[in-house]
């Protein structure tokens, strides 16, 4: 399963996170921020959380709306029970990932099932085409033990949660945005290679130790864009002392984007329209009677 780089992207800029909060106060740090998201389109924002400390998860996320894009949950611990609108209900615990389109209209929470301990993990928001963000609302809940992985002989184990690697095909795909969606975990002097299309944005954040890439490295708590180099046919990293990262990549889709909070759409009279039928109650009926 060895492969060849040639020509590999280089680091183009170092991200530190912001430290925020949301939800009814979960404190989380902001890695891809809306200053960013027409540069790593089709991704809008990545949130990262991380604390043994109960006072900083135990009020979650009480019920809230979404419109116009995709969220994808990755727990890495901890226990986390999710409800929505339609009536559905699951519970994330380490390893395990949700993937939820919002598509029209959803309403949910997620709140924490634990009152210690360490709750660790990301959400990922990634949009959806125009064609798509009225479509009927859906979510995946997807076990650990069932994500795609494999091992390379230089040291690198690998969960393919989002597209393919090496001829892996992940546990999600889609077609309009292409993503890819990486958990790579890296012995000490392993080193990690996939291709990726020249015509992909793609990013990393390191969460344990750090990572190397054509000589620059990436800290950890450190996101890593990637340049959008003419003829680059993929992705190289190294880990002198061992590391851990997720890899990001997707297909741009070049659309207007036009955020206010949980909804994103394409243009503002449509984010009008979502926070009235928000207001008028039409999010829960509509998600119950299209799941």
């Amino acid at each position: 399963m060895d492969i060849a780089i040639m020509n590999p992207r280089r680091i183009e800029q170092i991200v530190d996170g912001i430290a925020t909060s949301d939800g009814a106060g979960v404190r989380l740090t902001r890695v891809l921020t809306q200053n960013l998201q027409r540069r790593l389109d089709p991704f809008l924002m990545l949130d990262v959380f991380r604390s043994d400390e109960p006072t900083d998860y135990l009020a979650g996320f009480p019920p809230h709306p979404h419109r116009g894009f995709e969220t994808v949950t990755y727990m890495l611990s901890g226990r986390m029970r999710h409800r929505d609108s339609a009536g559905h209900e699951g519970l994330l615990e380490g390893g395990d990932v949700q993937w939820m389109t919002a598509g029209r209209g959803v309403i949910h929470s997620e709140m924490p099932e634990q009152e210690d301990g360490l709750m660790e993990g990301f959400q990922l928001w990634l949009n959806l085409p125009a064609s798509r963000k009225m479509a009927a609302p859906c979510y995946r809940d997807i076990p650990n033990a069932s994500i795609p992985r494999y091992e390379t002989s230089q040291g690198a184990s690998v969960l393919v949660i989002a597209g393919e690697s090496r001829g892996i095909p992940g546990a999600v795909s889609r077609d309009e945005t292409e993503p890819l969606y990486l958990d790579v975990n890296l012995a000490k002097g392993g080193e990690f290679s996939t291709f990726v299309p020249a015509t992909h944005n793609a990013f990393i954040y390191v969460y344990r130790g750090a990572v190397t890439s054509g000589g620059k490295a990436v800290e950890e708590n450190r996101m890593g864009i990637f340049a959008n180099d003419p003829g680059s046919d993929g992705i190289s990293i190294g880990a002198a002392e061992g590391a851990r990262a997720i890899l990001v990549a997707g297909k741009p889709l070049k659309e207007p984007i036009v955020q206010h909070g949980p909804f994103v759409m394409n243009r503002q009279d449509e984010i009008y329209q979502a926070i009235l039928d928000f207001r008028e109650g039409r999010f829960s009926d509509e998600a119950a009677a299209a799941i």
